[in-house]
C-alpha cells in the first residue's frame, strides 16, 4: 500500500500521475514511483521520500500516454528506492503497482527463485510482476488472471506492458480500486481524491473483479472471465474540497471545518414534530427496532473511540446495553453473534480492512450489521445492509478530527431514532434535538479559544509522556485526546479511566508528567476534582478540560460550552485536537503525514 494512480489517453500522462500522487499524500507513505510506456519501452523512476523528491529526479522529457504510479507505505522490506513501486518482471516489459499484502508471497518467491528468477527487492509485489511476466498468455488481461489465480491475500493493483501500450489492467480484492471516466481517456486510482480534478464520473470495482482500461473506455469481468455490468457514479465533490483552503495544514482546516461538518451530519435528519431523527439508511421497522436487545459497535483507532462515545449515548437514551470493541480483535475471538444484537461498523474511509472483515464475520454468522461511514460507495457502505453516512466531507489529514466529531453526532442521531421508538419521551427527544442544533455554534466558540490552547500546548514540548483521564463519557474523550497527541506530536500518551488512577498509573505521576483531565461540570465533577487533587499532591501538572475554570486546582483549564449531558463529550474532545496540533507545531512535526501511519488502513 498505499496510493495508486493510472492514466491512459491522448495526453502525456506524467503530469496527471504526479498530481494524482500529490493528492494521495495524505494517506501516509515513505516512497513513490512512476512507470510510463515510452515507445516500446518502460520508463521507470522511483525514489524514497516524498512525491516532490520523485518529481525533482525525473528527466525533463519523460512522457508517455499510458502510465501507473504509486506511493508506498512499507510492509515488506524497508523504505528504499529499490523497494518502491512500480516493480518489473525480469524482461522489463511488465510494471505493477500494488496495495495490500500477498499472504503466500514467501512460498511463491521461493518457487520462482528455484526456477532461476532473480529478485531485486524485498517486496511481495515483485512476485506478481514475475508471475505475470512468466505467464504463457500473450494478452495482458489473461496473464494477470493467470498470476492472480496463484496468489492469496489482498490486492488493489494496476499493470502495464510495454508490448501492449494501449491499456492498463487493474484488479481488486480487499483494497479499493476506482475507475475514472474521461473524454477519450481513462483514469484509475485507489481513492477518488486523485481523480476529482479530471472527472466526476467513476466506477467502483468490487472484490474479485478485473478491468481493462483503454483511452476509449473499459471492460470489467470476474477473475473467471464472466462479464460484469457496472454502475457509473457521479462524485459529490470538487477540487476545493481537497485543498487546504488557506490554512497551513489540512489538519487545522479540518478542525475548523467541524461546525460545517456537523451541520452536514444533521441536515434533514431532525424532526421537531415527532421529537426524533429520520435516518433513511436505517430501514428497520419500529417492531424490529423494539426487538433489538443489544448494540455492538465495531471500529479501529479513532472510529473505535467514537464508538465508545456512541455506545454511551445509545445506552443512555435508548436504554439498550451497548458497547464498542476494536474490529481488529473482534473476529479473531470467534464471537457469538446474537440475532437480537444490532451491529454498527464505523469507518471514516469505509475501506478499513479489519472493520470490513468484522462486517463479513457478523454476516457469515447470520447477524445484522449497519455502517456508519463517511465515504459514499465505499466497501463497508456497500457491504452493510444499510446505515448512516456522516457527510463530514473529505478528510485529508491522517489524524481524524471532523470525522470523529461527526461520527459521534451520527451516533446521537441513531440513539435518538431508536430511543423514540422505545421509551425516550418526546420532551427528552426535543431536548436532544435542541442540543444537537446548538453544536455548530458551540464548536465555533471553542475555535475562538485557540490562542489560549496554543499557549497551553507549549508545556508538551518538554514532556516525554502525558496522561489523559476521564470518567464514563469523559473516558473515550481521553482516549481520543491521547491518540491525537501521540499521532501528530510523537509525545507518548496514555489514557485511563480516572477511576483507575489509583490502580497503577499514579505511580508514574511526577513533576515532569502532565495529565489532561476531562472534567465536565456533571454528576461526577466532585470525583474528577478528587483525581486532580491526587495528581497535584504529587506535583503533577494538570490541564483540565471542562465547563468552568478550575484555577484553584488545575494549572490550566480549556473551557468548553455546556450542552446536554449526553452530548457534552462531542464538544470536550475538540480542544484536545487543537492541543495536539499546536504541540506538534512547537515540536516541528509533519502534522498531516505522521510517520509510520496511513489514513486508510487497508491491510491487517
Amino acid at each position: 500500500m498505499c496510493g495508486i494512480v493510472g492514466y491512459v489517453g491522448r495526453h502525456n500522462g506524467v503530469p496527471v500521475l504526479l498530481e494524482g500522487l500529490q493528492r494521495l499524500e495524505y494517506r501516509g507513505y515513505d516512497s513513490a514511483g512512476v512507470a510510463v510506456v515510452n515507445g516500446d519501452q518502460l520508463r521507470v523512476h522511483k525514489a524514497e521520500g516524498r512525491v516532490r523528491d520523485l518529481a525533482e529526479g525525473l528527466p525533463k522529457r519523460v512522457n508517455g500516454h499510458v502510465g501507473i504510479a504509486h506511493t508506498r507505505w512499507a510492509t515488506h522490506g524497508p523504505p528504499s528506492d529499490v523497494n518502491s513501486h512500480p516493480h518489473l518482471d525480469t524482461e522489463g516489459n511488465i510494471a505493477v503497482v500494488h496495495n495490500g499484502i500477498l499472504e503466500n508471497a514467501a512460498a511463491l518467491r521461493a518457487e520462482l527463485e528455484a526456477d532461476g528468477v532473480t529478485f531485486t527487492s524485498d517486496t511481495d509485489t515483485e512476485v506478481l510482476a514475475h508471475l505475470i511476466g512468466r505467464s504463457t498468455h500473450e494478452d495482458l488481461e489473461d496473464a494477470v488472471r493467470d498470476a492472480l489465480a496463484k496468489v492469496g491475500g489482498t490486492y488493489g493493483l494496476a499493470v502495464i506492458d510495454a508490448r501492449q501500450p494501449d491499456r492498463i489492467v487493474v484488479a481488486r480484492n480487499g483494497s479499493p480500486v476506482v475507475l475514472g471516466i474521461g473524454n477519450r481517456e481513462m483514469f484509475v486510482a485507489s481513492d477518488v481524491a486523485a481523480l476529482v480534478r479530471h472527472t466526476q464520473q467513476v466506477v467502483l470495482l468490487d472484490d474479485g473483479e478485473l478491468a481493462t482500461l483503454t483511452a476509449d473506455g473499459f471492460t470489467t469481468s470476474t477473475l473467471d472471465r464472466r462479464p460484469t455490468q457496472k454502475e457509473t457514479l457521479e462524485l459529490d465533490a470538487d477540487v476545493s474540497s481537497y485543498d487546504k483552503g488557506g490554512y497551513d495544514h489540512f489538519l487545522r482546516k479540518e478542525i475548523a471545518d467541524q461546525p460545517t461538518a456537523v451541520e452536514g451530519t444533521l441536515r434533514g435528519r431532525l424532526d421537531h414534530r415527532f421529537a426524533t431523527a429520520h435516518l433513511g439508511g436505517i430501514e428497520l421497522t419500529a417492531r424490529e427496532l423494539r426487538g433489538i436487545r443489544r448494540v455492538k459497535i465495531l471500529g479501529c483507532g479513532s472510529a473505535y473511540y467514537s464508538g465508545i462515545v456512541g455506545a454511551n449515548i445509545i445506552e443512555s437514551l435508548a436504554r439498550l446495553p451497548a458497547d464498542a470493541e476494536p474490529a481488529s480483535e473482534f473476529r479473531y475471538r470467534n464471537p457469538v453473534i446474537d440475532p437480537d444484537t444490532l451491529y454498527l461498523a464505523v469507518s471514516q474511509s469505509g475501506e478499513t480492512f479489519d472493520t470490513l472483515a468484522a462486517v463479513q464475520e457478523v454476516q457469515r454468522k447470520g447477524g445484522r450489521v449497519l455502517g456508519v461511514v463517511n465515504v459514499v460507495g465505499s466497501s463497508i457502505a456497500r457491504a452493510c445492509e444499510g446505515g448512516v453516512y456522516i457527510h463530514a466531507g473529505p478528510e485529508i489529514s491522517v489524524a481524524s478530527t471532523k470525522a470523529f466529531t461527526s461520527t459521534a453526532v451520527a451516533f446521537a442521531l441513531i440513539a435518538l431514532h431508536i430511543g423514540r421508538v422505545r421509551d425516550l419521551s418526546p420532551a427528552d427527544g426535543e431536548r436532544l434535538i435542541g442540543g444537537l442544533e446548538r453544536l455548530p455554534e458551540q464548536l465555533e466558540e471553542i475555535m475562538a479559544t485557540e490562542e489560549h490552547i496554543a499557549r497551553v500546548a507549549g508545556r508538551f514540548s518538554d514532556a516525554t509522556s502525558a496522561f489523559f483521564i476521564g470518567r464514563v463519557g469523559g473516558y473515550p474523550v481521553a482516549l481520543e485526546g491521547a491518540q491525537k497527541l501521540k499521532e501528530v506530536s510523537y509525545v507518548h500518551a496514555e489514557a485511563y479511566p480516572a477511576s483507575e488512577l489509583k490502580h497503577g498509573p499514579l505511580a508514574l505521576v511526577t513533576t515532569d508528567l502532565p495529565t489532561v483531565v476531562v472534567a465536565p461540570d456533571d454528576h461526577l465533577a466532585a470525583k474528577n476534582i478528587s483525581a486532580i487533587e491526587q495528581i497535584k499532591a504529587r506535583g503533577g501538572p494538570v490541564v483540565a478540560v471542562g465547563h468552568r475554570v478550575l484555577s484553584e486546582l488545575a494549572d490550566d483549564t480549556l473551557i468548553v460550552p455546556k450542552n446536554e449531558p449526553e452530548l457534552d463529550p462531542i464538544l470536550l474532545g475538540v480542544p484536545l485536537q487543537l492541543l495536539a496540533y499546536h504541540a506538534a507545531l512547537v515540536l516541528g512535526r509533519d502534522v498531516d503525514q505522521p510517520r509510520n501511519l496511513a489514513k486508510s488502513v487497508t491491510v491487517e
